[in-house]
């Protein structure tokens, strides 16, 4: 192994669809491993609520990219409390609002916004594998849908994280509404399956890519999750000394 490459963090890259329990084991994982943590995810998000904020159309393709090239956006990477502020505000909690889940989608698909926000992403991760300032965590875990094959195709440890349709339904019902009845499950079916239906015309992240491990998390729960991913990156950990 290059001596570059064992002087770098690890760079531990996770992808999978809606409700496969990728944010909360990603997040797990830093905190665990003492790494910075990525939600990509949230940074799509973000555009579409700076294209609120700034009164953009969302239908209107080329302004929606300018919008986001000129974002103001900052993402605090500290799994122990990740933070998204945009123009100086702290918008965590606002881009998980329902209005904004619906539309999100126009957003995410809108390929030179996704051309944009991969540059960032890139520009984030290599920071964190070299440990940009003084007390900074030298290493990142990043979760999305293409982390593993577009943004880090290199990333030391690159996992695709499943779990079959009813159990994501059902994890992301109780995540919203406390309960995983049929009620429930039945209102987050359009977000979730919607969601990955839009996203997957410009990304792949139900199938593995080459190099890349698969973890089914459908009979599952968090700490058998975890404890699977873990062990993934683990052994590549061991592999890099």
């Amino acid at each position: 192994m290059e001596q570059g490459r064992q002087d770098r963090g690890i760079v531990v890259a996770i992808d999978g669809p809606s409700g496969s329990g990728k944010s909360t084991v990603s997040r797990r994982l830093a905190r665990e491993l003492g790494l910075a943590y990525l939600d990509t995810g949230a940074m799509y998000r973000a555009a579409t609520w700076w294209c609120g904020r700034t009164g953009v159309d969302l239908d209107d393709v080329a302004a929606v990219a300018a919008a986001v090239r000129a974002m103001p956006l900052t993402m605090v990477t500290d799994p122990r409390d990740p933070r998204v502020v945009c123009d100086g505000v702290d918008i965590t909690d606002a881009i998980r609002e329902a209005a904004l889940t619906a539309v999100v989608s126009k957003v995410a698909t809108n390929l030179d916004v996704r051309a944009e926000l991969k540059r960032l992403q890139r520009a984030i991760i290599e920071d964190a594998a070299g440990g940009a300032g003084d007390h900074a965590p030298r290493g990142i875990v990043a979760e999305g849908r293409d982390i593993t094959t577009v943004v880090a195709p290199d990333a030391d440890v690159r996992i695709l994280l499943l779990a079959d349709e009813q159990a994501r339904l059902a994890r992301r019902a109780k995540e919203r509404h406390g309960t995983a009845d049929a009620s429930t499950i039945e209102a987050t079916r359009d977000e979730v399956l919607r969601r990955d239906a839009d996203d997957s015309t410009v990304s792949t992240f139900l199938t593995a890519a080459d190099g890349v491990v698969t973890v089914d998390s459908s009979a599952y729960g968090v700490d058998e999750t975890f404890a699977a991913v873990l062990s993934v990156v683990t052994k590549a950990q061991e592999a890099r000394r």
